[in-house]
């Protein structure tokens, strides 16, 4: 399953003895995003610099356990499937986080990052699906958003716009338009904040706007709610 390495910014491999501060590795199914239903192991490393006021996992903030690199690698072999999610907290926040995406490459599995774009994902190896959330008004950390992250997205990209209330609907609407994002990335996610706006309401306000964006609903909490590990 391994291929060569197409990034260019980290080619060597990570050592073994490299470890990162994790808080869960499990098995469960994507809930969102392009492969949502895929059964997927989730690498959620510990901590996040963002406070979201409708964060669902703030169990991450603190705790988790440092494990090596390459134990992480064995622990997601464990599972015996090609789709690997590295998520948070904020994954990036880790120094080490970039060579296990490059090493999780390296053993041919499809992955993805779960990111909040408040961190430069200039150095993340280009074989990575990057999934990109873009920071609401009704988050309450939208001026963390680093802008300069849109130009280092490539095609096979994903931009998630979590949505609490029409203030921010219209704020990411013209979010779309203002950075050009049709086109610039394969799926623009729009999810309703969980318990807060119904997704109803927000179906029928893109349907509206006949806006060219993926409506989602997060199907993990539809079978599990906030339960960590699933």
């Amino acid at each position: 399953m391994n291929h060569a390495s197409t990034s260019g910014v980290k080619q060597a491999s990570a050592p073994r003895n490299q470890t990162l501060r994790i808080s869960e590795i499990f098995y469960s199914l994507q809930g969102e995003t392009r492969t949502l239903g895929l059964p997927t192991v989730f690498i959620r490393l510990t901590g996040c610099p963002l406070r979201c006021v409708y964060c669902d996992t703030e169990y991450a903030f603190h705790g988790g356990t440092q494990i090596a690199l390459g134990d992480i690698l064995e622990q997601a072999a464990a599972f015996n499937t090609r789709f690997v999610t590295v998520t948070g907290g904020e994954p990036l926040a880790q120094p080490n986080c970039w060579p296990l995406l490059q090493m999780l490459c390296d053993e041919g599995y499809e992955v993805s990052l779960e990111t909040s774009g408040a961190l430069s994902v200039a150095d993340v190896d280009a074989r990575v699906v990057k999934v990109l959330d873009l920071k609401t008004p009704g988050s309450g950390e939208s001026h963390r958003n680093d802008y300069e992250n849109i130009a280092l997205l490539n095609l096979h990209d994903q931009v998630k716009f979590v949505i609490t209330d029409r203030e921010d609907y219209d704020w990411a609407r013209f979010k779309v338009d203002e950075l050009g994002l049709v086109g610039r990335v394969s799926d623009i996610l729009f999810s309703p904040v969980h318990g807060k706006l119904t997704p109803t309401q927000l179906a029928d306000w893109i349907l509206a706007d006949r806006l060219p964006v993926r409506f989602q609903l997060q199907l993990h909490k539809l079978l599990w709610n906030d339960e960590p590990g699933r």
